[in-house]
């Protein structure tokens, strides 16, 4: 789109127009009587004949005129405006507190048929849920024995991706910190914005280890604005009695594994989380999508109009019709 960035300076234009009427003007009003030059009829036939041919002189006036014109359209600043469409993302701040304890080695999850790990599972459905969080920033903790800081909160999602893939069962001892694990979390998320601190924690059992109760770091969550989504990532177990397969002194046995679900829903509710459980991988999938959604980043989307100059070309114009003006002006006159 075209305009002019200061179209009022068109009141310029009449300018010239307005200096020939007053030099004219002026040149009508009688001179009074005085002393008369003895050559003023030689001066006058000089200076007519310095003016030139007809012709030259029209054609003077005419480059005049566009050089007037274009100087005066250059200091209009002429632009054209192209529009630019910006999308201001409001993103979250999500912090995954993975658990990594030996159950997490439990064979009760399949994929296409075949027996998979509970940690398997948990970083292919993660690491698809963390690369539709575009525009987040997301933090990344493992927890066993106790609570260990992966990633810090970035908008880096590869980088996140990554470490999840290297983590692995017992990498953080055997035992469960539920509780270090969020007050490991709400202490990295409290500085943040408030209404976008959010900790999503998967575990597959009961608090049996760590320096801070549960209750204590879901209150600490509570109280720095942190919502809380638990997952209790297992099966109930062939018969239904929480026994699942692990392998063991390298042989498969079954191990009853259970998951403290109300103490994991006491701390969802709390902070006004969720509380879910995934028995396969498909539930867990669904949980993750469910999640994602309740957690969507919103965004806004801007249109500015960002100009390009374009005062060189009427400037260009206006010095060419004044080089044109001095090659046809005569020696010594003007057209």
């Amino acid at each position: 789109m075209f305009e002019f960035a200061w179209p009022w300076l068109i009141v310029l234009l009449p300018v010239p127009l307005a200096l020939a009427v007053f030099r004219a003007r002026r040149a009508a009003t009688p001179i009074a009587a005085g002393l008369r030059h003895p050559g003023m009829d030689q001066i006058a036939e000089v200076f007519a004949a310095a003016k030139g041919p007809a012709d030259l002189r029209w054609l003077g006036l005419l480059l005049k005129t566009v050089a007037w014109v274009a100087l005066v359209g250059a200091l209009m600043r002429p632009q054209w405006l192209e529009p630019h469409s910006e999308t201001i993302t409001e993103g979250y701040d999500l912090m995954l507190a993975v658990d990594a304890s030996r159950s997490m080695e439990a064979l009760d999850f399949s994929v296409e048929g075949r027996p998979v790990s509970r940690m398997a599972v948990v970083k292919g459905v993660l690491t698809r849920f963390i690369a539709q969080r575009e525009g987040d920033r997301l933090g990344l903790l493992v927890f066993g024995d106790n609570a260990f800081m992966q990633s810090p909160l970035t908008t880096d999602t590869r980088a996140v991706r990554e470490l999840l893939n290297l983590a692995q069962p017992r990498m953080a001892g055997d035992a469960t910190a539920i509780g270090d694990a969020i007050a490991l979390g709400v202490k990295k998320l409290r500085d943040r914005p408030s209404q976008s601190r959010v900790l999503i924690l998967l575990t597959d059992g009961e608090n049996t280890s760590g320096m801070v109760p549960p209750d204590e770091a879901a209150e600490l969550a509570r109280h720095y604005g942190v919502r809380i989504y638990a997952i209790g990532v297992g099966s109930h177990g062939e018969a239904g009695d929480g026994r699942v397969p692990i392998m063991q002194n390298g042989q498969m046995e079954l191990v009853r594994m259970d998951i403290d679900e109300d103490l994991l829903r006491a701390i969802t509710a709390r902070t006004d989380g969720a509380y879910f459980r995934a028995t396969d991988a498909r539930a867990l999938e669904e949980i993750a999508a469910r999640i994602g959604e309740l957690e969507k980043t919103e965004s806004e989307t801007r249109t500015q109009m960002l100009p390009t100059p374009l005062y060189r070309w009427p400037l260009a114009v206006a010095m060419a019709a004044l080089l044109l003006l001095a090659l046809v002006t005569p020696a010594g006159g003007r057209p």
